[in-house]
């Protein structure tokens, strides 16, 4: 393997073995986090799948709508294990099946997914369903009523009509499957799938008891919500982008540390920056819902600092910024990043920025590559003994550091775009400024304003209002202290921090605006074509959505 010596600004930082070589990876050589590769598994079995489906579909068309042979066979011997318990056992889950049950299901998911602000896994879910349904329409085949039984179809009220595939198992195979992948935490994934296989077991042999469906309209359904639901899964919220854990109040999107990737973490630090980490674990979960926060111990003792930054980051980066735009127009720049490459280089290209404007922040090491255009690494220096704003001890001389640090920031052209307790340390009595990917290079002057105003109210949560609002004023002046708090209203203010005001009884924005001179509010609703595009795009997308699914339920679901 080629090696060469290289040199680096950051041989300068803690842990870094001096002069030691690193390593390229040749042409054709795994990474040290390959892709999974059940992907391409699933790809090629949803094709299987669908083939089958076309074949059987083709086939009862070329029919004139005639059932299978086999399926006959099947219902005319389901018919002669007909008793009056079992009938009435069948039609208890058949009732399952129909469009008021499902309804009130899908009903009750979509409000306990915003009961735990699972708002993505909603968005997903509901996006699953409409496709589910919209393929439905697209590929069902009328078949015709088994009238070889004698009498026929007995136990059924009024005359059933019959599909290929079926769309009685369709809406419940799509239903349960969205709710196992949106709702079942890893630990009970594999007994929840195992109870969602024999739900629908049931389900499809009550159908055929009651001859109310084909067997092979019933397997090809619950196959088809299946490969629906996993494809749709996987591609925008996969399990390990984001699982479903109910302890953190189920929105953090933190990678496994465990295993494979706490493993290529290791081999990545050593062959790209010649760092031998020892131990990689979890840091800092409840102040990130962005990244994956971690902290490595090297060989020798020395502590990093790390943030992982994968694909399923920046789409969640790229949905923000939509969803910014079309509930406020543009502020400030949402321009989406293309890739996590772009966004795991911006924010190394942010640390060393304001390193260079005189501003306290960790020192990258420089950007690991874990799975290309997939996953990276962004190690930084780890601050022994550091405390973020909400457990440390916050002092005058914190205070007017806070003040310094937002003075510095405006005088520069940038903006955080995100000043909360977690993201800023305090580090052997100084105030340190961490995480920011968000930060903006000129940005508008609502923006500025709000991080003002977003400092104050960190910095206030610890002391109170009059101290922050004098030691402001050493750097801004009244109005512009005003404009702060005029700005400072809704999405502008950070969860984390909208929490702690909460939690708080004092009503700090309103301590700030009394101690401030009046300043008309600022709007912060801003129309443009661009906004108009997305809002009526996303319209649509509702639109197709009920559409979709009161088609379906007009088809006669029963």
């Amino acid at each position: 393997m080629g090696m060469r010596e290289t040199g680096s600004a950051a041989t300068s930082l803690p842990g870094v073995a001096v002069g030691k070589r690193r390593l390229r990876r040749p042409s054709g050589q795994p990474p040290p986090l390959p892709h999974p590769a059940n992907w391409h598994q699933l790809v090629w079995f949803s094709a299987v799948v669908a083939t089958l489906g076309v074949i059987v579909g083709t086939t009862i068309s070329i029919q004139d709508g005639a059932p299978l042979g086999v399926d006959v066979g099947i219902l005319r011997w389901a018919e002669g294990l007909r008793t009056t318990t079992s009938v009435d056992v069948a039609k208890v889950f058949n009732a399952l099946a129909t469009t008021g049950a499902l309804l009130l299901v899908r009903w009750i998911a979509i409000i306990v997914l915003a009961l735990f602000r699972r708002f993505r896994h909603l968005v997903v879910a509901l996006v699953t369903w409409a496709i589910a349904d919209l393929v439905f329409l697209w590929i069902k085949v009328d078949v015709n009523a088994p009238n070889t039984l004698t009498p026929p179809i007995p136990v059924i009220q009024g005359p059933p009509k019959y599909f290929f595939p079926g769309e009685a198992i369709v809406g419940v195979s799509v239903t349960l499957f969205t709710i196992l992948y949106a709702m079942a935490p890893a630990r009970v994934r594999v007994r929840a799938s195992a109870a969602v296989i024999a739900l629908l077991a049931l389900v499809a042999a009550s159908r055929i008891l009651l001859a109310s469906s084909y067997p092979s309209a019933l397997l090809f359904g619950v196959l088809m919500g299946w490969v629906v639901v996993e494809l749709v899964f996987s591609w925008l919220v996969p399990h390990e982008s984001f699982p479903v854990s109910y302890a953190r109040g189920g929105n953090a999107a933190h990678l496994d540390l465990a295993g494979a990737r706490g493993e290529a973490v290791k081999t990545a630090m050593r062959e790209q920056l010649a760092i031998e980490v020892t131990e990689v674990k979890a840091f800092g979960d409840e102040g990130s819902g962005g990244s994956t926060p971690l902290l490595m111990t090297t060989d020798d003792g020395t502590r990093i600092f790390g943030k992982i930054l994968a694909t399923s980051h920046a789409r969640s980066d790229r949905w923000y910024r939509v969803m910014r735009t079309i509930l406020y127009g543009q502020l400030e720049d949402e321009t989406p990043f293309g890739s996590v490459r772009r966004l795991i280089g911006y924010e190394d290209y942010a640390l060393r920025l304001l390193d260079d404007d005189g501003v306290r922040v960790a020192k990258s090491y420089g950007i690991v590559e874990l799975t290309p255009n997939r996953e990276y690494l962004l190690p930084t220096e780890f601050f022994e003994g550091s405390q973020t704003l909400g457990h440390a001890e916050v002092n005058e001389e914190i205070i007017d550091q806070a003040m310094a640090l937002m003075r510095t920031l405006w005088d520069q052209g940038l903006a955080h775009r995100d000043i909360k307790p977690a993201n800023l340390l305090v580090v052997d009595g100084r105030l340190q400024l961490i995480d920011v990917s968000g930060l903006e290079v000129r940005p508008s002057a609502w923006r500025q304003a709000v991080d003002l105003a977003n400092m104050m109210l960190v910095m206030a949560l610890r002391t109170d209002s009059q101290r922050v609002y004098d030691a402001a004023l050493r750097y801004f002046s009244p109005d512009e202290v005003g404009e702060a708090f005029a700005c400072a209203v809704g999405l502008a203010i950070p969860t984390e921090l909208q929490r702690h005001l909460k939690e708080d009884p004092r009503d700090l924005i309103a301590e700030f605006k009394a101690l401030a001179p009046d300043y008309p509010k600022v709007s912060i609703q801003r129309w443009s074509a661009q906004r108009i595009a997305l809002t009526a795009a996303a319209a649509v997308g509702v639109i197709v959505v009920i559409s979709s699914s009161v088609a379906v339920i007009r088809s006669g679901i029963g």
